[in-house]
């Protein structure tokens, strides 16, 4: 059951990133309301100019400290204050129109309102991406593992 972790996204195809931090005086759901409209938006006008997919992820205050090197802090200032708004697509030129349309520009400006740190959203070019294994796949993984790697 290998495969890709985003279904229908293309080997070539581009990730981009938004981080928000919400300004003071507005809400977890000030955010969850504006992006809801930002995404449904993209959903209805674009699935078939190129969007993929994508996700919305909050800050949930909780740090890795098994995964850090950069001191051992227990909670993350930014708690239910930062998302990231991740979106992939067939290619970058189609992501730019669909900044450039109509029903997409108010529903972003209404979005950037609330951002303390205004915009910047970087594209990325997918190098890997994968589903956990199922359990009888990870087991011969595993197997394979104990007898062909030193």
């Amino acid at each position: 059951m290998a495969g890709n972790l985003i279904n229908n996204f293309p080997h070539d195809g581009v990730v981009t990133v938004n981080r928000v931090i919400l300004k003071d005086g507005y809400s977890l759901d000030d955010l969850q309301e504006r992006v809801a409209l930002l995404c449904e938006n993209v959903k209805t006008y674009h699935s078939e100019t190129g969007f993929v997919g994508g996700f919305v992820a909050l800050n949930s205050g909780m740090i890795s400290n098994e995964g850090s090197t950069i001191g051992r802090a227990v909670t993350s200032p930014l708690k239910n204050r930062e998302a990231l708004i991740v979106t992939f697509w067939r290619s970058f030129p189609e992501h730019e129109a669909s900044h450039r349309s109509e029903t997409f520009q108010p529903l972003f400006r209404d979005a950037l309102a609330l951002c303390e740190n205004g915009n910047e959203e970087i594209a990325y070019e997918m190098l890997w991406s994968g589903a956990a294994y199922a359990p009888e796949e990870a087991k011969a993984a595993k197997e394979a593992k104990s007898l062909y790697v030193v």
